[in-house]
């Protein structure tokens, strides 16, 4: 995933409210071809465009799903009020957002509010990287301010879980500060900027901040994605990553470790405490152990491993969390295929990469964990579109709705849906069809977790 400026990103618009923000970074330096070593790397995959057919290739090391040996997220979907696998959104359009998915999510990002603190107004005094909050001032990068000066600050996320609610939605917000709040580059240097106090602080006191406007909701907190991947890629061991959160957020995690191990820790703490209805899941990205899995064209490839590997890494970082939040690509495949590079997924399970082998991580995660997964951001194209901006073809949508049951089967509790940068397809470009599967689902019952 390729991070984009938050100027220029569109997000969940909340009352024809319309702000932007980023996305969830780099691909993580993972190579995306074969090789059986950990860090293998090689040519782009050879999966084919179709978009539907159940296949019944893979192998031993890359298959299908099926076999689980229990079901996961039996519990956590009852404590978020849902029976069966959450179909969720991103989305700006009201009337989109007004269809019966069952779980809606937006982005925070674009760095935090000048000082140790968020501002007690956006009128007045407050300010973003020098820019002022005030309307009058054209307004500023902190999400805290994305709203009319003169209400409290925060009323973005008060507003958008307000507006899932009142459709029956989840609301899932992804925080995604750390590159833009740091100023540094991405990868490495985000792990790094986490042993410096004061920009540790200044995330937690933001943080802070996210949850007590969450407050008493059912939601869902997404903390960070890629972070956890880049923090891996830094050192296999999180205890051993310095992070200074005792010293950064004395109030609420004093005594966790100084380590990534304990940042991940005090924000699962946090949660609890400010948002106490709410679940939270770090993110587990597929390129986390230098090899993009995913897109692993090597039959003799070893997924359950490094899905392992990913595991015992989050394991340390949050082992109370609720679910592990996953994904697989921002970008929709026939966008990726005119710049050059091939991420189409097998929609037969025939050849690499494919369905069966993404599950097959995906299933493998989730038990190593003790988690249930949940696919996030999972592009928006189909079949039918003609492979220009914002109408690019994909095969993800299609596939997901004909095979819920795989989904399950791989421990998952849902799959959510949106673009990952400006030019991509969203629910209102796609010709109506994520829409109309959703309409389908809902009347169907949905697929339920433990058949």
């Amino acid at each position: 995933m390729n991070a984009w400026a938050w100027q220029a990103a569109t997000v969940t618009v909340v009352l024809g409210l319309a702000a932007a923000c980023g996305d969830g970074g780099d691909d993580g330096g993972g190579g995306a071809g074969s090789g059986t070593g950990a860090t293998g790397a090689g040519g782009q995959g050879t999966g084919g465009q179709g978009t539907g057919g159940t296949g019944t290739g893979g192998t031993a090391a890359a298959g299908g799903a099926g076999g689980q040996e229990a079901c996961l997220g039996a519990s956590l979907l009852a404590e978020l009020g849902k029976t069966h696998l959450l179909a969720g959104v991103s989305t700006s359009d009201p009337a989109t957002a007004a269809e019966p998915f069952d779980l809606r999510y937006m982005y925070l990002s674009g760095g935090f509010a000048d000082g140790a603190g968020p501002c007690a107004s956006c009128a007045q005094g407050c300010t973003a990287f020098g820019q002022s909050c005030a309307n009058s001032g054209g307004g500023c990068a902190w999400w805290g301010c994305w709203q009319w000066d003169q209400d409290a600050p925060g009323a973005y996320v008060r507003d958008f879980v307000a507006a899932a609610q009142a459709e029956g939605q989840i609301p899932m917000i992804t925080y995604y500060e750390i590159l833009q709040g740091s100023g540094v580059a991405e990868g490495t240097p985000e792990v790094d900027a986490l042993a410096d106090p004061v920009i540790l602080g200044r995330f937690f006191a933001d943080f802070r901040f996210v949850l007590e406007n969450v407050g008493n909701a059912t939601a869902i907190i997404h903390p960070e994605p890629d972070f956890w991947g880049y923090a891996e890629q830094a050192g296999p061991d999180p205890h051993a990553l310095p992070a200074a959160v005792p010293q950064a957020n004395p109030t609420d995690c004093a005594s966790e470790e100084a380590s990534i191990a304990g940042f991940g820790r005090c924000l699962v703490a946090m949660t609890r405490k400010y948002a106490p209805n709410a679940k939270i899941g770090l993110h587990g990205s597929p390129w986390a152990t230098s090899f993009d899995v995913v897109a692993n064209t090597d039959p003799a490839f070893d997924v359950a491993g490094h899905a392992a590997t990913l595991a015992a890494f989050l394991a340390e970082c949050a082992p109370s969390a609720d679910l592990v939040v996953i994904d697989g690509s921002d970008r929709d495949a026939g966008y990726d295929q005119a710049n050059g590079q091939d991420t189409w997924w097998d929609a037969t399970n025939q050849t690499l990469p494919h369905f069966h082998q993404a599950f097959a991580w995906s299933g493998a995660l989730s038990a190593a964990l003790g988690k249930p997964n949940l696919w996030w951001q999972l592009p928006v194209g189909n079949s039918t579109l003609p492979d220009v901006p914002q109408q690019w073809k994909d095969n993800r949508v299609e596939y997901v709705f004909a095979h819920w049951d795989e989904v399950a089967a791989a421990h998952g509790i849902g799959a959510a849906f949106g673009a990952g940068q400006g030019d991509q397809t969203t629910p209102e470009t796609d010709g109506g069809l994520l829409v109309s599967l959703v309409q389908g689902y809902a009347a169907a019952g949905g697929q339920p977790l433990c058949p």
